[in-house]
């Protein structure tokens, strides 16, 4: 793999975005304020933001804000008990999505450990609702583990998204060091193995992020182990440190680096492999591509 890293202490140069602006990027914002509801594309700090919401693609955090687990990563709140439960909270999120011009949502959650089911019930009635309401939207839903329920996942599967994602966050050395306890490895694995046992017709997603300090044969590892439960689609993107609570970042992976894991990813059979530096699980690359297969 061709490509020269920089030092993890000095943000290259194709890590630097643009602010966001456009008339798309300020509209979703107004409606996503009015309405209340809270989009992982901020909370999660995404640099594809203004790229996504101007091409008419979002993603929607359901259950709260505030997630039960603590992940190293990730720049969304936490603590042990998450917010109260809004009943109402699924048709109110589908009426909402009618009301933008939106092609493609991606509906997630925070991990909701204190609840019975983990959120599923209210995860797969805004997916229905959403369905319902909105006939043409493509619906992906980016799910948590649910702590390995296979009944709570099939609530879910039952909704009938045209997507199913659960990140693997990572590779299996470093998954105690990133992602909290309650997740697992094999966790994710077996989730994504028990959609397509639910229904084969899901398409599966997950994402891999770099630059935690994984070798190159781990990646390739963890491709292999995606591809052997039938995972659809992956996403491979560049670990960039929240704030300094946050796990430092280990190297800047170089471009040239992701296009041979993007090659690699197409050679071992996945329908789809989005792969870059500022690719997010939520990426529209991919989700051009789930609207192709599901226009053909």
């Amino acid at each position: 793999m061709t490509g020269t890293s920089p030092q993890p202490g000095h943000k290259p140069p194709w890590l630097k975005v643009r602010l966001p602006s456009g008339a798309a990027y300020n509209r979703l914002k107004g409606n996503f304020r009015g309405l209340k509801l809270h989009t992982v594309c901020e909370e999660a700090r995404c640099p594809n933001l203004a790229e996504c919401w101007q091409s008419g693609t979002a993603t929607i955090m359901i259950l709260g804000d505030v997630c039960t687990r603590g992940c190293r990563f990730c720049a969304v709140k936490t603590a042990r008990t998450g917010t109260p439960v809004d009943p109402d909270e699924p048709p109110r999120v589908a009426e909402a999505l009618a009301r933008m011009n939106l092609r493609y949502v991606v509906v997630t959650s925070v991990d909701r450990d204190d609840l019975e089911d983990g959120g599923a019930g209210i995860f797969a009635d805004t997916i229905r609702e959403t369905r319902r309401r909105c006939p043409d939207l493509i619906t992906e839903a980016l799910i948590p583990d649910f702590r390995g329920d296979v009944a709570a996942l099939r609530k879910v599967v039952d909704a009938a998204p045209h997507v199913i994602g659960q990140n693997i966050e990572t590779v299996q050395r470093l998954t105690r060091y990133a992602r909290d306890a309650r997740c697992g490895y094999e966790q994710t694995l077996d989730v994504l193995a028990n959609v397509k046992t639910l229904n084969s017709r899901v398409y599966t997603k997950s994402a891999i992020l770099l630059g935690l300090g994984e070798e190159a044969d781990e990646v390739l590892e963890t491709m292999r182990d995606l591809r052997e439960r039938d995972v659809d689609i992956l996403t491979l993107g560049q670990y960039l440190q929240p704030t300094r609570k946050h796990l430092p970042v280990a190297e800047f992976v170089h471009p040239d680096r992701f296009r041979a894991y993007e090659d690699q990813g197409m050679r071992l059979g996945f329908r789809y492999v989005a792969a870059g530096p500022m690719v997010r699980s939520s990426y529209r690359a991919a989700e051009f591509f789930v609207e192709k297969m599901l226009g053909s």
